[in-house]
């Protein structure tokens, strides 16, 4: 299948303790750069994540997002430490002692002291947790393909349908070519005979001007080539995979040779021909940058 480098992913997973969610997009991007942003309860787990994420994208800019939900009903645990409330007792009988004090301490006052009462998150299975991370991770990632997919056999449709029209504009002007040649020999015919009057046309210069003239508006090589690129796009296209970056090389070449096309033609239906299918070519650039 075909990828398009855009997309997005949504999936949910939960247990009786927790709900994890995973969302993910993607636009274009050279190579694959992932940014993730989660509960910082979850950056021992980022390693996981990347991994499971590169067996299903190899490139795109990737944004995923990662929420966390804990429906425990005891999220918290408090702790009494009796040894720091010992020694907070002895330390006011001493100053009682010390200075005369009256001891005005009660239980509730003895709790407010620091650390004599203490909160404490109750310990959460790792693993458990990690198991419903990655399975959200890999749901979000399959239907974050998916969509890839869809958009990708849009743009190949799209492109197999420009492809043809740029063989039918080479064809146009491999069918051209010969009709110039012609048409320059009868020209340059005509205006040896007004120079010469009556004097006899010496064909084999006629023929060798043609040769020349014929050398250098040549664009043979290049339309074999385009017709080359032309195949192995299609092929391409027709293989799937990562092929965006195959296919952004290909799409250079042909854009080379309708520059030397373009460059070499003095006659004007080539050279409207040749606009066209550099134009053409430039909108197969812009659109195989979409492509995986």
């Amino acid at each position: 299948m075909l990828n398009s480098m855009t997309g997005f992913g949504r999936c949910e997973c939960s247990n009786d303790k927790y709900k994890v969610t995973v969302e993910m997009k993607a636009v274009n991007h050279r190579y694959f750069d992932l940014n993730i942003k989660m509960p910082r309860k979850f950056n021992a787990f980022e390693s996981a994540v990347r991994t499971v994420l590169k067996e299903y994208i190899q490139r795109g800019k990737v944004d995923v997002f990662i929420t966390y939900e804990d429906f425990s009903e005891e999220t918290v645990n408090l702790k009494y430490n009796e040894s720091i409330a010992r020694e907070y007792m002895d330390i006011f009988r001493r100053m009682e002692e010390t200075f005369g004090f009256d001891r005005e301490v009660n239980a509730v006052a003895l709790a407010r002291m620091p650390e004599v009462v203490t909160m404490e998150q109750p310990e959460e299975d790792e693993a458990v947790l990690l198991g419903i991370l990655l399975e959200a991770v890999r749901g979000s990632a399959i239907k974050f393909v998916r969509a890839r997919q869809a958009e990708g056999e849009q743009l190949k449709t799209d492109l197999s349908g420009k492809l043809e029209q740029m063989l039918l504009w080479v064809d146009e002007i491999e069918r051209r070519s010969p009709v110039i040649l012609e048409e320059y020999k009868t020209r340059l015919r005509d205006k040896i005979r007004d120079v010469l009057e009556e004097r006899e046309l010496e064909e084999a210069r006629v023929l060798t001007e043609v040769t020349i003239f014929a050398d250098k508006i040549c664009v043979d090589e290049e339309t074999v080539r385009l017709r080359s690129h032309i195949a192995a796009m299609k092929e391409a296209l027709s293989a799937g995979g990562p092929v965006g970056r195959k296919l952004d090389f290909i799409a250079q070449e042909m854009n080379r040779e309708a520059n030397t096309i373009l460059s070499k033609s003095n006659d004007i239906e080539i050279s409207s021909v040749a606009i066209d299918l550099k134009t053409e070519i430039e909108k197969v650039r812009e659109q195989v940058q979409n492509i995986e």
